[in-house]
């Protein structure tokens, strides 16, 4: 796959261009816009977006000939139902020319992510796999769970299929190999081991209890182990044991038997049998009742390390290796695929897909679907997860319907709320002020919706709970009342609950009628006597209150809503507050980096004795020069 700077590689803003369409909204309106599309398409490969009026993205398609492929949509009577609905909103198209169908497929990939088009299968899981990842920036190198952009040297194991998965491979790696976990400055700043020391858990490096090379060592059977070669570095504990116990250092034996006990703990603890497998991702779909389960198993170094259920959305009327074909694309836009992919039956365009993900890696994949031996028992495990995560997700889906349709009774709501919003505040006395919203639906919570809001007006007295929520509301309310004022988007709620009583919901209408919007839905849900759960008033915009027993189901479900909006809070409450205890108000120096901001703290210890400190005591911190001691000094003195 050419270079992304290189001149060959496609540019989208280069190679797109729209044509747009007008009139009425009519599936004749729709078929004239695509017409007017295709006078100017050519016979090469492509990515189209189709749009409506008012120009948000309906579908993303690619195509080895643009042309041709575009076409298709003209001929309404051979479309599915699906696809003649959206022919009937299409009033403009986008199109991007790529230089191969390969790369057309990826750029399809990206496009979806990026616009998640209603007409479009949808792989609906926004988070983020995790990755191990072992730091080579560092004399002493560190183990670590990393999310996100590989901004750091190192190497990355993974995906993992969840953050527990990692932690426990993180606990198992620390029990083994005695790699640091601590970040650089609390390396640098180790007067005495820590307590991982203590217990066996790190060699302390930090304060040179292990030499580099020894501690090379570990790095290397470290990677070995997460490269597969667990049985080499089994082998070579075990021989390290046997020498210990001959030499008589029996200590050292013991910490050898018990870094042997926990290798053997986790090779026994896999969930599957992957020997020989090598670096393998496996999957299998799963049907019923109009919906879909993907099951994904990922294997590393012939180690399971994880599996995780998806549930691709907006798969009605669409092939079932047309919606695994969409749904590997999608998942390898965000992870790096690896060499070899088994599924329980081949996607669409199974060729061209591998040729694909090869060029995205940069190296032969291959897609296979097993008809023998050990690795079928592998396909036949994923499907069995496939289809009782599928039953799962169908029984709590039809328990969430029953709870729904009982709220709406209960409440005299105007029918199933689609989205609810749950609000929380949090702050301690009044610093690093926050608010939280919380989403959740008929297939439950919508952690991708999930907002906070920092408190950032100057004239909100902390700790008043009033103006806090009146700042997060018309931030909320004010941006959709401005984005989508017809309400259009499904990004409005249908129910909105307060974490308070009487006090707090009348201020929240207050706040919503003075932004001139009447007719949101709002519960107010106000702690019982002594606070306990379970006694929970809940009061209504028209003044009634209502409360449950302690075991109805509809009191549970929203203690669930208002628990998960409390512990969101919290814990973005949480991280900016430990975000706050790094900054220092040297920050606000201008001209002061970080190399020059770490030599003054730490000649002087805090950034208080920086801040009172005189102009000849400045002068004497080492790497400070003449210039920056004045500047520092006028900066806190001037």
């Amino acid at each position: 796959m050419s270079q992304p700077q290189s001149p060959d590689r496609f540019h989208e803003d280069k190679a797109s261009y729209t044509v747009r369409g007008a009139g009425t909204p009519d599936i004749d309106a729709g078929v004239e816009a695509i017409r007017t599309t295709l006078k100017t398409l050519p016979v090469r490969p492509g990515v189209y977006r189709m749009q409506d009026a008012r120009g948000d993205v309906l579908y993303v398609g690619k195509a080895r000939a643009l042309k041709n492929r575009v076409a298709n949509y003209t001929q309404v009577d051979r479309l599915p139902k699906r696809l003649q609905r959206m022919v009937a909103q299409t009033r403009s198209m986008t199109i991007v020319t790529t230089n191969s169908e390969a790369e057309a497929l990826l750029l399809e990939a990206q496009l979806i992510k990026r616009f998640r088009p209603p007409y479009n299968v949808l792989l609906r899981d926004d988070k983020s796999f995790p990755f191990i990842l072992l730091r080579e920036d560092h004399a002493f190198p560190r183990v670590q769970k990393h999310r996100g952009a590989r901004k750091y040297k190192g190497r990355y194991y993974g995906p993992f299929a969840s953050a527990g998965s990692v932690t426990r491979t993180i606990n198992a790696l620390q029990k083994l190999f005695l790699l640091r976990s601590c970040t650089d400055s609390f390396f640098a700043n180790r007067s005495r081991p820590c307590l991982l020391y203590q217990i066996r858990r790190c060699s302390a490096p930090c304060v040179g209890r292990i030499d580099d090379a020894d501690y090379a060592e570990l790095v290397q059977d470290a990677q070995d182990f997460l490269g597969g070669k667990s049985t080499a570095v089994q082998k070579k504990l075990g021989q390290a044991m046997e020498v210990a116990a001959q030499s008589l250092d029996f200590e050292q034996a013991a910490v050898l038997r018990d870094r042997l006990k926990a290798l053997t703990f986790i090779q026994g603890s896999q969930a599957i049998n992957a020997d020989g497998l090598g670096d393998a991702d496996i999957f299998a779909l799963a049907t019923k009742g109009g919906s879909m389960c993907i099951q994904a198993f990922f294997i590393r170094g012939g180690q399971n390390w994880g599996h995780r259920s998806f549930f691709p959305v907006h798969t009605a009327e669409v092939a079932e290796d047309e919606v695994l074909a969409s749904f590997m694309a999608q998942f390898y836009e965000e992870v790096p695929p690896p060499r070899l992919i088994l599924s329980d039956r081949a996607p669409a365009e199974c060729e061209l897909m591998a040729l694909a993900l090869g060029e995205r890696v940069g190296a032969k994949v291959r897609i296979e679907v097993p008809q023998r031996g050990a690795r079928t028992r592998l396909i036949q495990q994923a499907q069995r997860n496939a289809v009782e995560a599928l039953d799962r997700r169908l029984a709590e889906t039809t328990t969430q319907a029953k709870l729904l349709e009982e709220m709406v009774e209960t409440f005299g709501l105007d029918g199933v709320p689609d989205r609810i919003e749950i609000y929380d505040n949090s702050h301690i006395q009044g610093t690093n002020a926050l608010g939280a919203m919380v989403v959740a639906g008929p297939e439950g919570f919508r952690k991708n919706a999930y907002r906070k809001f920092n408190i950032r007006n100057p004239d909100t007295t902390p700790g008043d709970d009033f103006a806090m929520m009146r700042e997060v509301f018309e931030r909320r309310f004010g941006r959709a009342a401005r984005e989508d004022p017809d309400r259009d988007s499904g990004e409005w709620p249908d129910l909105v609950l307060i974490d308070g009583g009487k006090g707090q919901l009348s201020a929240a209408r207050a706040i919503l009628e003075d932004m001139g919007i009447e007719d949101v839905c709002m519960i107010g849900v106000a702690k019982g006597p002594d606070r306990n759960a379970g006694r929970e008033v809940f009061h209504m915009l028209d003044g009634r209150e209502m409360s449950f027993p302690l075991n109805h189901p509809v009191l549970f479900y929203l203690q669930r809503l208002r628990d998960e909006a409390h512990r969101f809070a919290i814990g973005a409450h949480r991280q900016k507050r430990s975000k706050a205890l790094t900054v220092s108000s040297l920050d606000e120096v201008p001209g002061i980096g970080p190399s020059r901001k770490k030599a003054l703290l730490m000649h002087f210890g805090t950034a208080k004795a920086v801040k009172s400190a005189a102009l000849e005591d400045l002068l004497r911190a080492p790497g400070v020069s003449k210039a920056v001691a004045q500047q520092v000094y006028d900066y806190f003195h001037g």
